[in-house]
Protein backbone atom coordinates (compact mmCIF):
# COMPACT_ATOMS: atom_id res chain seq x y z
CA UNK A 1 0.00 0.00 0.00
CA UNK A 2 1.20 3.68 -1.11
CA UNK A 3 2.03 5.68 1.72
CA UNK A 4 0.79 9.18 1.54
CA UNK A 5 1.99 12.31 2.69
CA UNK A 6 -1.13 12.53 4.77
CA UNK A 7 0.05 9.39 6.93
CA UNK A 8 3.41 10.78 7.41
CA UNK A 9 2.17 13.43 9.11
CA UNK A 10 -0.03 11.90 11.15
CA UNK A 11 -0.03 13.02 14.90
CA UNK A 12 1.26 9.00 15.62
CA UNK A 13 4.19 10.17 13.31
CA UNK A 14 4.53 13.58 15.09
CA UNK A 15 4.47 12.35 18.28
CA UNK A 16 7.15 9.98 18.04
CA UNK A 17 9.14 12.67 16.57
CA UNK A 18 8.95 14.73 19.25
CA UNK A 19 9.51 11.98 21.80
CA UNK A 20 12.78 11.23 20.40
CA UNK A 21 13.39 14.93 20.18
CA UNK A 22 13.10 14.94 23.81
CA UNK A 23 15.13 12.11 24.70
CA UNK A 24 17.78 12.34 22.19
CA UNK A 25 17.53 8.37 22.61
CA UNK A 26 15.97 5.95 20.12
CA UNK A 27 15.81 2.82 22.77
CA UNK A 28 14.27 4.95 25.59
CA UNK A 29 12.15 6.79 23.39
CA UNK A 30 10.87 3.53 22.00
CA UNK A 31 10.38 2.32 25.41
CA UNK A 32 8.23 5.28 26.53
CA UNK A 33 6.20 4.93 23.62
CA UNK A 34 6.04 1.25 24.30
CA UNK A 35 6.78 0.14 20.39
CA UNK A 36 9.69 -1.25 19.29
CA UNK A 37 13.29 0.52 18.28
CA UNK A 38 13.13 -0.74 14.66
CA UNK A 39 9.38 0.28 14.38
CA UNK A 40 10.50 4.07 15.61
CA UNK A 41 13.42 4.17 13.27
CA UNK A 42 11.42 3.42 10.57
CA UNK A 43 8.89 6.14 11.42
CA UNK A 44 11.63 8.46 11.75
CA UNK A 45 13.12 7.37 8.35
CA UNK A 46 9.71 8.22 6.52
CA UNK A 47 9.45 11.41 8.46
CA UNK A 48 13.18 12.31 6.98
CA UNK A 49 12.21 11.05 3.56
CA UNK A 50 8.75 13.39 3.29
CA UNK A 51 11.06 16.41 4.43
CA UNK A 52 14.00 15.71 2.28
CA UNK A 53 16.59 15.41 5.04
CA UNK A 54 17.83 14.05 7.64
CA UNK A 55 16.51 15.75 10.97
CA UNK A 56 19.10 14.07 13.37
CA UNK A 57 22.70 13.16 13.34
CA UNK A 58 25.07 11.69 15.49
CA UNK A 59 27.93 12.32 17.76
CA UNK A 60 29.89 9.67 18.98
CA UNK A 61 26.67 8.00 20.71
CA UNK A 62 25.22 11.56 21.30
CA UNK A 63 21.25 12.45 18.87
CA UNK A 64 21.51 15.66 17.92
CA UNK A 65 19.13 17.60 15.92
CA UNK A 66 19.77 18.71 12.42
CA UNK A 67 18.93 22.08 11.55
CA UNK A 68 16.08 20.80 9.65
CA UNK A 69 15.42 19.10 12.87
CA UNK A 70 14.69 21.84 14.95
CA UNK A 71 12.48 24.05 12.36
CA UNK A 72 10.76 21.01 12.42
CA UNK A 73 10.65 20.30 16.15
CA UNK A 74 9.57 23.88 16.38
CA UNK A 75 7.15 23.49 13.68
CA UNK A 76 5.55 20.63 15.62
CA UNK A 77 4.92 22.71 18.66
CA UNK A 78 3.28 25.76 16.48
CA UNK A 79 0.70 22.56 15.04
CA UNK A 80 0.28 21.68 18.31
CA UNK A 81 -0.11 24.96 19.79
CA UNK A 82 -2.86 25.81 16.97
CA UNK A 83 -5.28 22.56 18.06
CA UNK A 84 -4.78 23.16 21.75
CA UNK A 85 -6.18 26.84 21.02
CA UNK A 86 -8.81 25.56 18.35
CA UNK A 87 -9.72 22.51 21.17
CA UNK A 88 -9.97 25.36 23.65
CA UNK A 89 -12.02 28.09 21.78
CA UNK A 90 -14.70 24.91 20.42
CA UNK A 91 -14.86 24.07 24.79
CA UNK A 92 -15.05 27.75 25.73
CA UNK A 93 -18.85 27.19 24.13
CA UNK A 94 -20.02 24.00 26.10
CA UNK A 95 -22.26 24.16 28.82
CA UNK A 96 -20.75 24.07 32.40
CA UNK A 97 -22.12 21.09 33.70
CA UNK A 98 -21.34 18.40 31.15
CA UNK A 99 -18.99 16.87 29.28
CA UNK A 100 -15.69 15.34 30.93
CA UNK A 101 -13.09 16.98 32.77
CA UNK A 102 -9.51 15.33 32.88
CA UNK A 103 -7.31 15.78 35.84
CA UNK A 104 -3.95 14.92 36.03
CA UNK A 105 -2.95 14.19 39.61
CA UNK A 106 0.94 13.65 40.90
CA UNK A 107 1.46 10.26 41.75
CA UNK A 108 3.15 10.78 45.33
CA UNK A 109 -0.16 13.37 46.12
CA UNK A 110 -2.56 12.51 48.58
CA UNK A 111 -6.08 12.52 46.70
CA UNK A 112 -8.79 12.11 49.38
CA UNK A 113 -9.92 15.50 49.15
CA UNK A 114 -10.11 15.76 45.51
CA UNK A 115 -12.05 12.06 45.84
CA UNK A 116 -14.58 13.37 48.57
CA UNK A 117 -15.00 17.16 46.10
CA UNK A 118 -15.44 14.47 43.02
CA UNK A 119 -18.41 12.69 44.87
CA UNK A 120 -20.12 16.28 45.95
CA UNK A 121 -19.66 17.35 42.23
CA UNK A 122 -20.77 14.19 40.99
CA UNK A 123 -24.33 14.72 43.04
CA UNK A 124 -25.08 17.84 42.07
CA UNK A 125 -23.80 17.53 38.48
CA UNK A 126 -24.30 13.40 36.94
CA UNK A 127 -23.99 14.47 33.59
CA UNK A 128 -20.11 16.09 34.42
CA UNK A 129 -17.68 13.64 34.07
CA UNK A 130 -14.50 13.75 36.09
CA UNK A 131 -11.37 11.21 35.39
CA UNK A 132 -8.51 10.96 37.18
CA UNK A 133 -4.91 10.30 36.12
CA UNK A 134 -2.12 8.70 38.64
CA UNK A 135 0.74 10.46 36.56
CA UNK A 136 4.91 11.01 37.10
CA UNK A 137 5.39 14.48 36.71
CA UNK A 138 6.92 13.98 33.68
CA UNK A 139 3.68 12.56 31.95
CA UNK A 140 1.83 15.36 33.49
CA UNK A 141 4.19 18.23 31.61
CA UNK A 142 4.01 16.01 28.30
CA UNK A 143 -0.20 15.19 29.14
CA UNK A 144 -0.10 19.22 29.30
CA UNK A 145 1.40 20.29 26.64
CA UNK A 146 -0.95 17.68 24.43
CA UNK A 147 -3.95 18.61 25.78
CA UNK A 148 -4.68 15.22 26.80
CA UNK A 149 -5.31 16.80 30.91
CA UNK A 150 -7.31 19.66 31.51
CA UNK A 151 -6.03 19.90 35.30
CA UNK A 152 -2.48 19.45 36.58
CA UNK A 153 -2.48 18.76 40.34
CA UNK A 154 1.02 19.21 41.43
CA UNK A 155 3.65 20.44 43.63
CA UNK A 156 5.55 24.00 43.06
CA UNK A 157 7.82 25.20 42.75
CA UNK A 158 9.57 23.00 40.10
CA UNK A 159 12.48 23.75 38.87
CA UNK A 160 12.74 21.31 35.65
CA UNK A 161 10.31 23.55 33.84
CA UNK A 162 11.90 26.12 31.95
CA UNK A 163 9.05 27.54 29.83
CA UNK A 164 5.81 29.12 32.26
CA UNK A 165 4.67 30.72 29.30
CA UNK A 166 1.76 28.48 28.04
CA UNK A 167 0.79 27.76 31.48
CA UNK A 168 -1.02 29.68 34.28
CA UNK A 169 -1.70 28.07 37.73
CA UNK A 170 -4.02 28.31 40.86
CA UNK A 171 -2.59 27.95 44.64
CA UNK A 172 -4.57 25.19 46.20
CA UNK A 173 -2.73 25.44 49.71
CA UNK A 174 0.56 25.86 51.34
CA UNK A 175 2.37 22.42 52.56
CA UNK A 176 5.21 21.47 54.12
CA UNK A 177 6.85 18.17 55.52
CA UNK A 178 6.64 16.68 58.54
CA UNK A 179 8.90 13.88 59.79
CA UNK A 180 7.35 10.60 61.23
CA UNK A 181 10.05 9.17 63.33
CA UNK A 182 9.99 6.71 66.79
CA UNK A 183 12.92 8.75 69.24
CA UNK A 184 11.14 9.70 72.11
CA UNK A 185 13.32 12.97 72.59
CA UNK A 186 12.64 14.24 69.42
CA UNK A 187 8.87 14.21 70.52
CA UNK A 188 9.41 17.11 72.98
CA UNK A 189 10.66 18.83 70.48
CA UNK A 190 8.67 21.14 68.74
CA UNK A 191 10.56 21.54 66.19
CA UNK A 192 13.61 19.18 64.83
CA UNK A 193 16.70 20.30 62.96
CA UNK A 194 17.93 17.85 60.06
CA UNK A 195 20.64 16.80 61.39
CA UNK A 196 19.38 15.15 64.37
CA UNK A 197 17.18 12.75 62.52
CA UNK A 198 19.77 10.73 60.83
CA UNK A 199 19.64 7.96 63.91
CA UNK A 200 18.74 5.21 61.60
CA UNK A 201 17.25 4.49 57.81
CA UNK A 202 14.31 6.29 56.14
CA UNK A 203 11.97 5.18 53.80
CA UNK A 204 11.64 7.42 51.30
CA UNK A 205 10.19 8.39 47.87
CA UNK A 206 11.73 7.15 44.53
CA UNK A 207 14.49 9.66 44.06
CA UNK A 208 13.26 11.36 40.68
CA UNK A 209 10.01 12.19 42.91
CA UNK A 210 10.12 15.90 43.67
CA UNK A 211 9.37 15.25 47.60
CA UNK A 212 12.49 13.27 47.55
CA UNK A 213 14.34 16.13 45.68
CA UNK A 214 13.26 18.80 47.70
CA UNK A 215 14.32 16.50 50.72
CA UNK A 216 17.62 16.23 49.39
CA UNK A 217 17.90 19.62 48.52
CA UNK A 218 17.21 20.94 52.11
CA UNK A 219 19.63 18.22 53.65
CA UNK A 220 22.60 20.15 51.37
CA UNK A 221 21.47 23.44 52.28
CA UNK A 222 21.85 22.35 55.38
CA UNK A 223 25.30 20.29 54.79
CA UNK A 224 23.64 17.83 56.63
CA UNK A 225 24.65 13.99 55.05
CA UNK A 226 21.29 12.73 53.33
CA UNK A 227 19.43 9.99 55.00
CA UNK A 228 20.41 6.14 53.89
CA UNK A 229 17.33 4.82 52.28
CA UNK A 230 15.63 1.89 53.81
CA UNK A 231 13.03 1.50 51.04
CA UNK A 232 11.43 3.50 48.28
CA UNK A 233 7.90 3.99 47.63
CA UNK A 234 5.39 6.18 45.17
CA UNK A 235 2.16 6.59 47.81
CA UNK A 236 2.64 7.95 50.98
CA UNK A 237 0.22 5.25 52.62
CA UNK A 238 2.55 2.94 51.45
CA UNK A 239 5.66 4.74 53.14
CA UNK A 240 3.67 5.25 56.71
CA UNK A 241 3.10 1.60 56.74
CA UNK A 242 7.00 0.29 56.14
CA UNK A 243 8.10 3.51 58.71
CA UNK A 244 5.31 1.99 61.35
CA UNK A 245 6.48 -1.77 60.59
CA UNK A 246 10.30 -1.20 60.39
CA UNK A 247 11.22 1.75 63.30
CA UNK A 248 12.55 3.31 60.44
CA UNK A 249 12.20 7.31 59.44
CA UNK A 250 10.23 9.05 57.08
CA UNK A 251 8.92 12.93 56.00
CA UNK A 252 4.98 13.09 54.52
CA UNK A 253 2.92 15.88 53.58
CA UNK A 254 1.03 17.66 55.78
CA UNK A 255 -1.87 17.70 53.85
CA UNK A 256 -1.85 13.82 54.08
CA UNK A 257 -0.91 13.63 58.06
CA UNK A 258 -3.92 15.69 58.80
CA UNK A 259 -6.14 13.06 57.85
CA UNK A 260 -4.08 10.09 59.66
CA UNK A 261 -4.45 9.06 63.41
CA UNK A 262 -1.77 7.28 64.07
CA UNK A 263 -3.18 5.90 67.24
CA UNK A 264 -5.37 3.78 64.78
CA UNK A 265 -2.70 2.13 62.96
CA UNK A 266 -0.33 1.10 65.98
CA UNK A 267 0.26 0.28 69.33
CA UNK A 268 4.23 1.59 69.30
CA UNK A 269 5.69 4.48 69.87
CA UNK A 270 6.15 6.77 66.93
CA UNK A 271 5.67 10.75 66.76
CA UNK A 272 5.42 13.57 64.27
CA UNK A 273 7.32 16.51 64.31
CA UNK A 274 8.45 19.91 62.14
CA UNK A 275 11.55 20.64 60.77
CA UNK A 276 13.23 23.33 61.89
CA UNK A 277 13.21 25.06 59.32
CA UNK A 278 10.44 23.98 57.65
CA UNK A 279 10.41 22.04 54.29
CA UNK A 280 7.91 24.05 52.31
CA UNK A 281 6.10 24.23 48.97
CA UNK A 282 2.42 24.64 47.40
CA UNK A 283 0.02 22.48 46.20
CA UNK A 284 -1.39 23.87 43.12
CA UNK A 285 -3.68 23.13 40.09
CA UNK A 286 -1.73 23.79 37.05
CA UNK A 287 -3.35 24.01 33.21
CA UNK A 288 -2.97 25.76 29.58
CA UNK A 289 -3.31 29.51 29.35
CA UNK A 290 -7.25 30.66 29.11
CA UNK A 291 -8.05 26.82 30.15
CA UNK A 292 -9.93 28.16 32.92
CA UNK A 293 -12.47 30.56 30.79
CA UNK A 294 -14.00 27.06 29.15
CA UNK A 295 -17.07 27.13 31.37
CA UNK A 296 -16.76 23.48 32.88
CA UNK A 297 -13.53 24.21 33.76
CA UNK A 298 -13.82 27.23 35.59
CA UNK A 299 -16.94 26.39 37.28
CA UNK A 300 -14.94 23.27 38.50
CA UNK A 301 -12.38 25.57 40.17
CA UNK A 302 -14.48 27.74 41.61
CA UNK A 303 -16.54 25.15 42.96
CA UNK A 304 -13.61 23.37 44.92
CA UNK A 305 -13.05 26.57 46.40
CA UNK A 306 -16.23 26.55 47.74
CA UNK A 307 -15.75 22.97 48.78
CA UNK A 308 -12.43 23.63 51.14
CA UNK A 309 -14.14 26.49 52.38
CA UNK A 310 -16.63 24.97 54.08
CA UNK A 311 -14.66 21.99 55.18
CA UNK A 312 -12.59 22.41 58.05
CA UNK A 313 -9.55 20.99 56.00
CA UNK A 314 -7.50 24.10 55.95
CA UNK A 315 -8.02 24.88 59.06
CA UNK A 316 -6.31 21.41 60.55
CA UNK A 317 -3.98 22.32 57.88
CA UNK A 318 -3.21 25.38 59.85
CA UNK A 319 -3.19 24.36 63.31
Amino acid sequence: MKTTQESIFSSKTLSYFLQLADTMNYTQAAQILGITQPALTQQIKKLERTVGTSLFYSVGKKLRLTDAGYIMLKTTHQIYDLLNDATDEIQQATSSTTGEINLGILASIETKVFEDFALELYHENPDLVVNFHMLTRKEIWESLENNKIDLAIMYLPDESIKNWKPYSSKKIISDDLLLIHHNQDLSKKKKVHLKDVNDRPWVMYPQDYYLNQTLRETFKNQMVDFPTAAARYTMPEQILKFAINTGTNTALPKSYMVNINLKDLTNDDIFVSEFDPKIKFDLKFVYRKNKNEIPRIGRFLSKFDEFLNTKDYLSRLAD
